[in-house]
């Protein structure tokens, strides 16, 4: 039972105030146990997070001094024996997977340290590529949504520096279009998979940051194709846009959550401005767009809070 349910029966029964408190605290409110829990987890993380910053800053720092054997055989060294506590400790769950999770960063250290001793000449993008392929089998056995960030960070990043640095005949629009149908997708899957599979779990930040991520990759596509009318699929992400768009609105107002109720007028703000600035780039436009601004964010915050309030009553 979640927080709205409990605050839409009050207001319809004669549910006393002890009951209701007796309610909360047992199914929305966090006890003593779920916070040593969650800041276990958290010294966790953070203490593997800095761990793997101090072995990449470590090489940095004693690279010239280091045998080129010590190089990799501490780095394979240290990947061996974090793997072996996640196959064969009897740590818990999440905590093998946040030491996972560092060991797939390490990968990554592992790779750029053989092509800088080795000097490869390969791409960038053959770097991140390599690391996408060695951690996809541990991302996929793991199914632990940290470690899948990190995977499609990868992913993203790969795509980029091949069009960067093979397919140089992309156009620019096209990179952010395929980047925004990408994300949009993965979106999509794991909403289905949430509505279709009981045993799925997917915490709501990771798929915020997914749709973020789309956002933002939809916002910067358009705005490149207005300033450059010769890009090609400038109009098939507009299309895109539009219908992901609409129906990320959709979904806003059926599970009232007002993240892509936010975000996605805030998308179009920034992209009515640049539009306003192509029409013309003197003075007067830029007052015009800074008026606009002002007036648009303010109106909806105004319709953000109106909408929030009918969402509390119940409406």
């Amino acid at each position: 039972m979640e927080r709205k349910d409990i605050e839409i029966i009050s207001r319809h029964s004669n549910w006393t105030e002890k009951g209701i408190d007796k309610v909360l605290k047992e199914e929305v409110y966090s006890d003593s146990k779920s916070w040593k829990g969650f800041l276990n987890l958290l010294f966790i993380s953070l203490g593997v997070g800095f761990t793997v910053s101090g072995i990449v800053f470590f090489f940095a720092f004693n690279w010239a001094d280091l045998h080129k054997f010590t190089k990799m055989g501490l780095i394979e060294g240290l990947i061996i024996l974090t793997t072996s506590v996640v196959l064969f400790s009897k740590l818990n769950l999440n905590v093998k997977n946040i030491i996972l999770t560092g060991t797939s960063v390490l990968v990554g250290v592992l790779i750029a340290v053989f092509g800088q001793i080795y000097q490869t000449g390969a791409n960038a993008y053959d770097f991140f590529l390599g690391w996408t392929l060695f951690i996809s089998l541990w991302v996929i056995i793991s199914n632990f949504p940290p470690l899948w960030l990190v995977f499609l960070t990868l992913v993203n990043t790969t795509f980029v520096l091949y069009s960067q640095q093979v397919a140089s005949d992309w156009s620019e629009v096209f990179v952010f279009s395929s980047l925004f149908l990408f994300n949009s997708l993965v979106l999509v899957i794991l909403h289905l998979l949430l509505k279709f599979r009981n045993d799925i779990k997917v915490p709501s930040w990771f798929t915020s940051i997914l749709g973020f991520a789309a956002i933002v990759f939809s916002t910067i596509g358009i705005i490149i194709g207005i300033f450059d009318n010769h890009q090609s699929s400038f109009l098939l992400l507009i299309l895109l846009s539009i219908v992901a768009y609409g129906a990320g609105i959709i979904y806003s107002f059926r599970t009232k959550n007002g993240f892509y109720l936010s975000l996605i007028p805030f998308s179009i703000i920034i992209i009515i401005s640049s539009l306003l600035i192509k029409i013309s780039e003197d003075a007067a436009m830029f007052f015009i767009v800074s008026l606009f601004i002002i007036a648009s964010v303010t109106l909806l915050i105004k319709g953000l809070l109106d909408i929030q309030k009918k969402w509390n009553n119940g409406k």
